[in-house]
């Protein structure tokens, strides 16, 4: 059984593994010169808050020069959005519904290996794969973009950190947790619509959608937020206005955090006549900045701090897997009480007795052999 799903998914397999060793390649020669700007950048022994920032910027900015690093960084989390993608479409659909397609089904169901036995070797074996080529991937690409991840979480302004939805999912732990979804996912729509692709469309339909819903309505919730109230600083507050006074607020920056939203206040009093003639915004003038500075201005912050990534990342894992295995008992139940391979009940078509001759073999009649309703007289 094991040699026969190896001869059927052995095309993908080697895909993935000619994949594997050209990502291993790229970013392996990439690593070298990556981790001597970063040494000599001096972030790695960094321990002021005030000068990590500074240094951060400087080999963000250095390593932006070389174009080559900004391309590589952004296509080495591209790949591990993909990745999973990929395996629910050309691994998890056709899984169930080729052999639904092509009725091979019906051989495969019926010989020594029962149903459940085949589904649990495809989904345990091509499961694990998937996974384990997942992981390499990660693994590889991680491991290369943790110099500027450290960056990121230190200050730099140029950056996005890796608590930020659009790469939180392209590192770490999380990507394994996808792959194994998606897979399952694949074979439970394969196994539903009984066509391959029909299966792949609503597989990467469904993926997609999860992928969107996560980051904005599961994500920020996995650990109940933290809050912080901010000062507003004078170069970076704006302002409308809001009955008698001023809805100011201003952006929040907590170095490697992921801030989920900000709330503004409406300030009244006599400083607020000043600053409604202030056009330029505080800085403009001495008195603006000073009646800006009487209101002493704070934004009061919702985030998820940069301590809470490898927790976010392990219960984000655990949700996927879990659905994963909830996905793979559907298909189990499904192939084992709603497919094509059971016994056809003995109503359905009376059985033929030797004496009964079978209809594929008797010879039509025919006016010329003499026979027949014409014979002529």
């Amino acid at each position: 059984m094991i040699r026969l799903t190896w001869r059927q998914f052995r095309t993908q397999a080697w895909v993935a593994i000619a994949a594997l060793a050209a990502i291993a390649i790229t970013f392996g020669l990439t690593r070298p010169s990556l981790t001597r700007m970063y040494s000599a950048s001096g972030l790695a022994a960094c321990q002021a808050p005030s000068d990590c920032g500074r240094l951060a910027a400087g080999f963000i900015n250095q390593v932006r020069a070389d174009g080559a690093y900004p391309v590589l960084y952004a296509m080495g989390v591209i790949v591990m959005f993909l990745v999973p993608a990929v395996i629910g479409m050309f691994w998890g659909a056709p899984l169930i519904a080729r052999e639904l397609e092509d009725r091979t089904c019906r051989l495969a169901w019926t010989q020594s290996v029962t149903r459940t036995r085949w589904l649990a070797v495809k989904l345990g074996l091509l499961g694990l794969a998937a996974m384990a080529i997942t992981g390499l991937f990660s693994l590889i690409i991680t491991g290369w973009a943790s110099p500027f991840d450290r960056a990121a979480t230190l200050g730099s302004p140029v950056l996005s950190n890796r608590m930020m939805p659009a790469l939180f999912a392209g590192h770490g732990l999380v990507p394994l947790g996808y792959a194994a979804f998606a897979f399952t996912l694949g074979a439970t729509t394969g196994a539903l619509t009984g066509r391959t692709v029909p299966a792949m469309a609503v597989t990467i339909v469904i993926f997609a959608a999860v992928q969107l819903i996560t980051p904005n309505f599961v994500r920020p919730y996995l650990i109940p937020p933290a809050h912080t109230t901010i000062a507003v600083s004078p170069s970076a507050a704006y302002w409308r206005p809001a009955g008698n006074g001023l809805l100011i607020t201003g952006p929040a920056a907590i170095p490697g955090a992921w801030v989920l939203s900000t709330s503004s206040r409406v300030y009244t009093g006599p400083a607020i006549q000043i600053l409604k003639t202030c056009n330029n915004g505080p800085t403009s003038t001495p008195a603006c900045g000073r009646a800006f500075a009487s209101l002493h201005a704070q934004t009061l912050v919702t985030y998820q701090p940069a301590s809470r990534y490898w927790a976010l990342q392990w219960y984000e894992t655990g949700i996927f897997l879990a659905a994963a295995l909830a996905l793979a008992g559907f298909c189990f139940w499904w192939i084992g009480r709603h497919r094509p391979g059971r016994t056809r009940p003995s109503s359905a078509r009376p059985p033929r007795t030797a004496s009964t001759p079978n209809p594929r073999f008797i010879r039509p009649a025919r006016i010329a052999d003499g026979v027949g309703p014409n014979k002529p007289s």
